[in-house]
């Protein structure tokens, strides 16, 4: 039987769930939930029905796992816990510093109504923090570095696109090289945050805009550029289709450890994501993560879940038996 799989939101992280669930044969999506007009939604799976989010609440016996597509700021901490009340549910919260007053919330509601929920699912929060974890755990005695990009940061780019005068911008953020190196080589540096990133916006201007003060608004933002080093191209709509109309990104986790009596031996654990498409990416983390939504419940391991939480195992379609002989 196919996990039935239904889709709450459809933008760009919805359509990449879409999309990944074409690519997991044990899965099938039955219903994508919009708060825009139904009507409106075009959808590539021809046999799933387009609704609108109000009758998501009417589906509870047709779907195995919910999976919500909304944003960070303001649709997950509101959406999580009340649909893991009527279903099965996985996000993609990445607020980090907000991530256990999520969970919190999510539990409880989860807990109470007998369903399965797992939280911050994608490459960071997700895979980057399984990495962190296990490296952790492998050599206590050493140092953490994470680096982004180069790559689009949609909220920052979100950020600028909220200025005054500024019709379109994407932001990359770039990882300094000469930081990334001196890890690499074991020098285990205390790196400041303009040391380890800068920042580089490509910006176009609503007509008549004044360009000083957009820059000077950019670069002196505060939680999103301040500080960085930042630099700002204003460039044309055309140069912004044809250039910048992707959403790459990817990323380094990397330990550098000692072992030994003396901590004489030096050891470097490198994880590397390099992705053309962000939203997609993360699409494919979540739908594997849905599977293990659905094995969990099966189990009554009700409550919420994180990465840490989810033995490797429920994430496959392949039996332990295949997993044995082709993988381990």
């Amino acid at each position: 039987m196919s996990i039935r799989i239904g889709i709450l939101g459809y933008g760009n992280l919805g359509r990449g769930v879409e999309c990944a669930i074409r690519q997991n044969p044990d899965m099938e999506l039955r219903a994508v939930f919009t708060r825009r007009d139904p009507e409106s939604v075009t959808i590539l799976t021809d046999t799933a029905k387009v609704c609108h989010a109000d009758d998501a609440k009417s589906w509870t016996k047709e779907l195995d796992v919910l999976i919500l597509c909304g944003g960070s700021a303001t649709d997950l901490p509101v959406q999580t816990p009340e649909y893991a009340k009527l279903f099965n549910v996985v996000d993609s919260f990445d607020t980090h510093a907000r991530i256990p007053e999520h969970f919190a919330t999510v539990d409880a509601a989860a807990k109470a109504s007998g369903k399965t929920a797992i939280i911050s699912v994608g490459w960071d929060p997700g895979m980057f923090s399984l990495n962190r974890m296990y490296a952790n755990a492998i050599l206590p005695e050493g140092a953490d570095y994470t680096f982004w990009g180069r790559g689009v940061s949609q909220g920052h780019s979100d950020a600028v696109r909220r200025i005054p005068g500024v019709k379109d911008a994407k932001q990359y953020t770039i990882p300094v090289e000469a930081a990334l190196a001196s890890v690499r080589a074991g020098e285990n540096p205390e790196l400041t945050t303009r040391e380890k990133h800068t920042r580089e916006c490509f910006v176009v201007l609503e007509e008549g805009a004044d360009a000083a003060r957009i820059e000077e608004e950019i670069k002196t933002m505060p939680n999103y550029f301040a500080d960085y080093d930042t630099t700002v191209h204003f460039i044309s709509e055309e140069e912004m289709k044809r250039d910048h109309s992707e959403i790459p990104h990817g990323g380094f986790v990397l330990r550098s450890g000692v072992t030994g009596w003396e901590k004489e031996h030096h050891h470097l654990i490198e994880y590397r994501l390099k992705l053309d498409s962000n939203p997609e990416f993360t699409s494919s983390v979540i739908v594997a993560y849905a599977r293990a939504a659905y094995r969990l419940s099966t189990e009554g391991a009700y409550g919420c879940k994180t990465v840490f939480d989810i033995a490797p195992a429920y994430l496959s379609s392949k039996s332990g038996e295949e997993l044995r002989a082709m993988m381990l």
